[in-house]
């Protein structure tokens, strides 16, 4: 596909304007390290929460969407949950508030706060930046390769190659590709940190939006209920499923049972069970040190932590899934026909950049393409942005140069930011495939992750010693264990993994000294979390009688389960508008209506009551003073 002279100028504005918004922040960014890392924790919850679900909305997540949607139809809002999406809602409902509670720059700077300062803490500090750090550099090279690779569609080589001084080898072409919009992301996150990404954000989701609501229009406009009936198996518009995933796609197109026997998902029940599984857990473990949990961070106070992890799927979804289940929609009845002459040659993946050449006019082109091209620009730079946070608060200013000055701390950061995108883009040139880099990220990362985050929310025994352990066993387990399970789709042998980390744990924490009392304390009443704290909380309420213990698990849990279907509402929704569901439409919208009393009832309400207690007992205690002690 060749993109006419308007589209290509759309682009190069969008690429100037984002370059432009970093240059006007620069100054109000390079204070300090708060206001560069956390934009000053000044931004209001709806803009982090709109920055949040635009670094969401990315190229290589939207091509694979678009897929999930053409083959598995309705069905497609349940395979998100092997991320999990759902954990948005946990957040919202309890976790933004701990997290944001503990006033932190960072998520390896939370671990001092939760494991203190001796030899243990030291060990999974030490394994929370190294973690953070891979994770980046796993994901800069997962984005650099997508970005090369789409890109490469709509300008073709030997197009562009008549205006560069340079010739490059066809395989190489996506890394070129991917180094020029790396480099353009780099800058302005360089200049503008937290605050140039933010706003950069605000720009790029309204692109979005619009091109969104356009591409539903479209397919509504040129695809009727009969059309769409004609294309699809018997079950493909609704979401509800048996034991199998009963959709037979052998008399339309053959190859479709051919993926759906690759994805390995035919036995739908047991994989939303064990996604089900892996994500509670997941979710309960809390955000992973990467931009979510910056964005986190950088609200201005827990409870607009909470609201904007609220937002995100209010902002996210509906503007989504309309550009999603538009495209589907018209692929099915417009490229089915040619699909099946391909037969086992066919691509699903191409789907997206096919039907944006085909069905979206010229000017819409070059608007959509820069929106997705701003979505893979703000998860870039929210990544980026998460590097140098770690680098230089957590090592930097504590072991090479801890009397740096702020403007020293900024010129570091810079440095670490170009630094950390060389070394993604050379990984990069040595991937084979996106798949390759998601996989080894969801598997090895992930794996690694969640039994020690889990337990040190809930349960007071677990230290430092059990948590460095607990990482090192999870991520190299997740490493060995696929080799005696070729060709099984990891999620299926996660509960081994999850095993193996919990013994990691349990004995690395069993082996060694608990945690001074003196730092369990003082995270029980800053954070105030529920779960197996009863020998401190008790110490906690005989130091400060005023303090109460969190009795709430039940109402979150409560609130998490409705939550998911409130979330799950929002995400069915725009799908049933797009295929023109009347009745299932009316019925979801009133689910939702009813979730968001209960939400607001049951959990805002009720956050808000206990927002104003909190902040009126931490202002009669001294536990800033008690830290700083610590600290000597």
């Amino acid at each position: 596909m060749k993109l006419q002279l308007v589209d290509v100028l759309i682009i190069a504005a969008y690429l100037v304007i984002m370059i432009v918004i970093g240059l006007l922040l620069k100054k109000k960014a390079s204070k300090n390290l708060d206001s560069y890392f956390l934009g000053g924790k000044t931004l209001p919850f709806y803009m982090l929460g709109l920055s949040n679900a635009s670094g969401m909305f990315d190229i290589s997540g939207t091509m694979w969407m678009v897929y999930l949607a053409f083959v598995y139809g309705l069905k497609s809002l349940w395979i998100p949950w092997l991320w999990p999406v759902f954990n948005q809602i946990f957040l919202m409902i309890y976790l933004s508030v701990w997290l944001r509670r503990s006033n932190v720059l960072t998520g390896a700077e939370w671990i001092r706060t939760r494991f203190g300062y001796g030899r243990g803490a030291n060990l999974s500090h030490t394994i929370v930046v190294l973690y953070a750090v891979i994770g980046v550099l796993g994901f800069l090279s997962y984005g650099f390769i997508g970005i090369g690779k789409f890109m490469e569609i709509f300008f073709p080589w030997e197009v562009v190659s008549q205006y560069v001084p340079f010739d490059v080898a066809p395989q190489y072409v996506p890394h070129v590709y991917g180094i020029f919009f790396t480099t353009i992301a780099t800058l302005y996150v360089m200049l503008g940190g937290m605050l140039s990404i933010v706003w950069t954000d605000v720009v790029q989701f309204g692109i979005m939006t619009i091109a969104g609501v356009v591409i539903a229009v479209i397919a509504m406009t040129n695809v009727t209920p009969e059309m769409l009936a004609a294309h699809v198996p018997a079950g493909w518009d609704s979401p509800f499923f048996g034991w199998t995933l009963d959709l037979d796609w052998s008399n339309l197109l053959p190859v479709a049972m051919d993926k759906i026997a690759a994805d390995q998902y035919s036995l739908f029940t047991i994989f939303v069970m064990m996604m089900l599984f892996k994500g509670v857990f997941l979710s309960m473990a809390g955000p992973a040190p990467n931009y979510d949990m910056q964005k986190i961070l950088a609200c201005k106070s827990p409870k607009e932590a909470a609201l904007m992890s609220g937002s995100v799927p209010v902002i996210l979804l509906i503007p989504r899934y309309l550009m999603i289940m538009g495209f589907a929609v018209l692929a099915i009845v417009f490229f089915s026909e040619d699909f099946r002459a391909m037969g086992s040659a066919v691509d699903f993946e191409t789907i997206l950049p096919r039907a944006i050449g085909q069905f979206v006019p010229v000017g819409l082109a070059g608007l959509l393409l820069a929106g997705l091209l701003a979505a893979f620009m703000s998860t870039f730079a929210s990544t980026v942005n998460a590097a140098p946070a770690y680098l230089v608060n957590d090592v930097y200013l504590k072991y090479i140069n801890p009397k740096a000055s702020a403007q020293t701390q900024i010129r570091a950061s810079y440095l670490i930011s170009a630094l950390v995108v060389v070394i993604s883009t050379v990984i990069g040139f040595f991937v084979l495939n996106i798949n390759s880099v998601l996989q080894w990220i969801v598997s090895a990362l992930y794996g690694g992750y969640i039994a020690a985050n889990f337990l040190k929310w809930h349960w007071w025994r677990f230290n430092g010693t059990g948590y460095f352990w607990g990482m090192l066993a999870g991520i190299l387990a997740a490493m060995v264990v696929p080799l005696f399970f070729p060709n099984t789709l990891p999620l299926y042998y996660f509960p081994v993994l999850m095993v193996i980390s919990f013994v990691g744990c349990i004995i690395g924490t069993l082996l060694s000294a608990p945690t001074d009392e003196k730092t369990l304390i003082n995270f029980y009443i800053r954070v105030r979390p529920w779960g197996f704290w009863g020998p401190v909380a008790r110490k906690a309420m005989e130091k400060y009688p005023q303090v109460t213990r969190n009795r709430n698990f039940k109402r979150d849990m409560f609130n998490v389960a409705v939550g998911i279907i409130w979330q799950s509402c929002l995400t069915i929704i725009p799908m049933y508008i797009v295929i023109k569901e009347g009745f299932p439409l009316f019925t979801s919208i009133v689910i939702l209506v009813i979730t968001t009393l209960i939400l607001k009832k049951n959990w805002y309400d009720k956050m808000d009551r206990e927002e104003k207690e909190y902040n009126a007992l931490m202002s009669t205690l001294d536990l800033d003073k008690e830290d700083s002690e610590l600290v000597k």
